[in-house]
């Protein structure tokens, strides 16, 4: 597991929020740290606004403190908007904005309720064939925060499903098993209610431009890695609230910072209709 794959997946599965609070029109932030050989890497901060069964959620993840000063750059948001019904989450749109070095990209995705998407890059992206995603690749896969929003919806049963991720380069599934259930009074989670679950996470290439090319199958190459999903509020929803993943070099940690809600104001919720 490498420290890029560890912090990019906590980001995915960080941006859990709790749709059910959509019926309170309320504000719910949350704060992630990622730490590698005791330094904070990557900050992680989600906030997610629900209102008349709509949902307009964003996150920002960046690097801060010596790692920042001694790597290349990186700074991403992802908003995610859409409609909330009493099943699931039925995703509108996404985009993402993304600078690492001097290279920034954006990505605009519109989801049809038939599960096509259209899409706008900017600067425009013209792969070769074989680093392109075909359409049955693309079709029902949305925007990590989208995709996040969906799996959410499932309390409980969050360890138990792949989230189909699009960031529009790069087509990934993210698997999620749970292998077990750690008491509150020993997790060190602040806020947290009844057990948490514990589950393994590793990330399958579907489709799209990569870095490098895996040398061998991802499950066997990559170390899974652990997260911890705890309820932080009234909800049946769980939150990520820790993560460590083993790499060659030392343990990645992420832990949550702080988690705040409250009532949206008459022209937030207004904002939200628009």
């Amino acid at each position: 597991m490498t420290f890029r794959r560890a912090f990019i997946t906590f980001a995915l599965c960080s941006s859990l929020p709790s749709v059910a609070l959509a019926e309170e029109a309320r504000q719910v932030e949350v704060g992630y740290a990622i730490t590698y050989l005791g330094f904070t890497g990557f900050r992680i901060n989600l906030t997610a606004r629900f209102s008349d069964q709509r949902y307009d959620v964003e996150s920002h993840t960046f690097k801060e403190g010596v790692i920042k000063a001694v790597t290349i750059n990186y700074d991403g948001r992802n908003r995610a908007w859409g409609a909330i019904t009493a099943k699931d989450a039925r995703p509108v749109g996404g985009s993402l904005s993304i600078m690492v070095g001097d290279k920034p990209r954006s990505w605009l995705a519109l989801y049809g309720p038939d599960g096509a998407l259209q899409e706008k890059h900017e600067p425009s992206w013209n792969p070769p064939p074989d680093k392109a995603i075909p359409e049955d690749k693309r079709r029902g896969s949305l925007d990590p925060l989208s995709a996040a929003i969906q799996a959410s919806m499932t309390g409980d049963a969050v360890c138990d499903r792949t989230i189909p991720s699009n960031d529009g380069k790069r087509r990934i599934d993210v698997v999620l098993t749970k292998i077990g259930t750690e008491s509150a009074a020993t997790a060190d989670v602040p806020g947290a209610k009844g057990d948490l679950l514990i589950c393994s996470v590793y990330t399958r290439r579907v489709a799209g431009e990569f870095d490098d090319a895996p040398k061998e199958a991802e499950s066997k190459r990559e170390r899974p890695m652990k997260l911890w999903f705890a309820r932080l509020d009234n909800t049946p929803f769980r939150y990520p609230v820790k993560l460590e993943a083993e790499t060659g070099f030392g343990t990645i940690y992420g832990k949550t910072l702080f988690f705040r809600e409250r009532p949206l104001t008459e022209e937030e919720k207004i904002a939200l209709r628009r």
